[in-house]
Formats: structure tokens, sequence, C-alpha cells
């Protein structure tokens, strides 16, 4: 039995300012803002907020890097109003906390990123004292968007690269997420690390742009080009489960051999009031149960009926309910069609 309990999360802590447009306006015209929110962003407040919700019974630590700002002192008030340990975060004065624009389009639900880096970009190895926790789970998002872990380091890929071996040389479970952009460093940033991760959570999108070769093709799931990404990031490295996400459901493979997919709920359109903090959502949920070692079959519900539940607000976390709460949106939707 691993005596390690708990999940740390690191990496990018933001403040979501969403707001829900009437329309996505072209160029030098206007749309109508109808509500907005202030909400938790990034995947150390989504992913640890959202597992707490979901009542976790383990502890939760957060690391990072947030400004001496009324925004930083707002981040860190959320995690500890959810009884999550906030100790290892740093402040700091040389940039404000980060913080996100995002643009809701009300009838569909898309949403659109304007980022300020912020104090995220001043997050380095060093920043995390891994030796000090006891967390059995290390969960670090989003790679290409920590500009210091992102740099190169030799044997490693990346700092990033050298900050998970670390973890694993401790005894913990790694687990990395990154974020989607039009770039070709997926193969030079997120590619080369890894083989020092035993967890990697990804859209189709993002997964096709490290193997360098389309998921989704006319519209739709290409379900031997799925599975072949899949295992063509396993082969370079990773040493547990690849889960891939897309609004159809989710997908995992694991390095025994074994394939999964967990289809979405179908929820109606109606309801869908954004799908901000969904791809966290899966994460909690499926981290939720790799942490109490459960089949990676329940681990994919709990991230599918997670992901359902956050898709009901425009906000990050606040659709978010416990566990049973969420299972129960099964029973009232139904699933999607199974892709395989």
């Amino acid at each position: 039995m691993n005596p390690r309990t708990g999940i740390l999360a690191a990496g990018n802590w933001v403040v979501d300012h969403v707001k829900v447009i009437d329309t996505w306006p072209g160029q030098e015209t206007l749309a109508n803002i109808k509500t907005e929110y202030r909400a938790t962003g990034g995947p150390v407040l989504n992913v640890l907020i959202d597992l707490a919700k979901l009542g976790a019974k383990f502890p939760l630590h957060a690391a990072g890097i947030v400004g001496e700002d009324p925004p930083g002192d707002w981040a860190l008030e959320a995690c500890r109003s959810h009884g999550i340990d906030v100790s290892m975060v740093k402040r700091t004065a040389e940039a404000p906390t980060s913080y996100t624009d995002v643009m809701t389009v009300q009838h569909s639900g898309r949403r659109t990123f304007f980022h300020q880096r912020g104090a995220n970009a001043l997050l380095d190895s060093d920043s995390i004292t891994l030796e000090t926790s006891s967390a059995k789970v290390f969960h670090l998002a989003y790679l290409l968007l920590l500009d210091r872990l992102d740099q190169p380091k030799k044997g490693f890929g990346t700092r990033a690269g050298e900050l998970l071996a670390k973890a694993t040389s401790l005894g913990i479970t790694t687990s990395i997420d990154v974020v989607s952009e039009e770039s070709d460093r997926y193969t030079r940033i997120v590619l080369p690390v890894l083989p020092f991760i035993d967890i990697v959570f990804l859209n189709e999108l993002e997964a096709a742009r490290i193997i360098s070769f389309e998921i989704r093709v006319g519209g739709r799931i290409h379900t031997p080009a799925l599975v072949r990404a899949a295992r063509g990031l396993l082969d370079a490295g990773v040493r547990q489960w690849v889960i891939i996400h897309f609004p159809e459901g989710v997908f995992a493979a694991g390095k025994n051999g074994r394939n999964f997919f967990q289809p979405s709920l179908d929820i109606p359109p109606g309801q869908i009031a954004g799908s901000a903090g969904a791809g966290d959502a899966i994460a909690a949920g499926v981290l939720l149960g790799v942490h109490d070692e459960l089949p990676i079959e329940d681990s994919l519900t709990f991230g599918a009926c997670a992901a359902a539940a956050s898709l009901r607000h425009p906000s990050t976390t606040e659709g978010v309910e416990s566990l049973e709460g969420c299972l129960a949106l099964a029973h009232e939707f139904g699933y999607r069609e199974k892709l395989l």
C-alpha cells in the first residue's frame, strides 16, 4: 500500500472574468454582454475545487505563484473556503495575479480566451517543494503556459520534465494537462516529458498536435486515429494512462494494452451554459478515482459526469456538485452514443 495520500496540484493560478455574450462579433463590430462572473480559472484552482465539491476524502494541496494584489487574495480565499491547503503558494510583487477574460457565446456555450500570464510566468521548479509533500498524486498544468518550466533542460526535455522526474523518485504518481494553442511547440515541450508522467490529460486537438496527425476528420472523431494517437503517446513514454477527452466522451488507453471509452452525457443544448472548466472537471473526476485506486472505468464515469455538471454554469466550478449529484445526471440525461 502506498502510504502517501492526497493530491497536490501545481501550475497556473488564474482568475477568470467570464462574460456571456449574445454573439461572437467580427472585428470592429459590437457584441452585447448579457451576464458576467468572476470565477476561478486554471488547473490548480479548478481541479482542486472540483475535487473538494465532489467530496474527496483526502487532503488537497495547492502550489504556484500569485500576485500581492486583491485577485491573489480572492484566489487564495477561494481555496481556503473549500479546505484546500495553500501553504505552498508563493506571492510576488513582481507581477500581477494571472487572469483571463473568457468570452462565452450564449447560444452555443463556446468560449474564447484572452489571457494575461502574470505571476504564472515566474513559476519554476524551486517554487514547488516536493520533498516536503506527502501527496500521492502530483498534477502539473498547464504545460505550454508555464514560461520557466517550459524552458529546455538537458536529460529531461524541459524543467517541468525534471520536476516530474523528481516527483517520481519520491514515489508520487504524476499527471499533466496542457493548454490548447495554435503552434508547433507541442513536439518540443510536451513530447519530451512524457516518459516522466503516469497520466496525461489532453483534448483531441492537443493530442493531434503532439502526434502530428488528425483525430477529428470531417467534424467527427475518427476512432482508428484516436486509438492510434493514444497508443503513440504511450509508446512515447506515458507510463500508465493516456486520457483524451472531447465533446463526445472520454477515451483512456492503458500501458497494459486496455482501451476504454466513456460517452459524455446527452445534455440538451439549452441546458449548456458554458464549457469553461469542463476539461478540468474531467481531470478532477478521473484523479478522484485514480487516487482511490478504483477501476479506470469508474474514474472515467466520474470525469464525464463532473464535466456534465460543469456545463450547466458559465463559470468553471460553480456547476460541479457532490459525486452523487453528478452521477445522478447520468440517470436524468443518459449518455451519448458509444464511439467504440
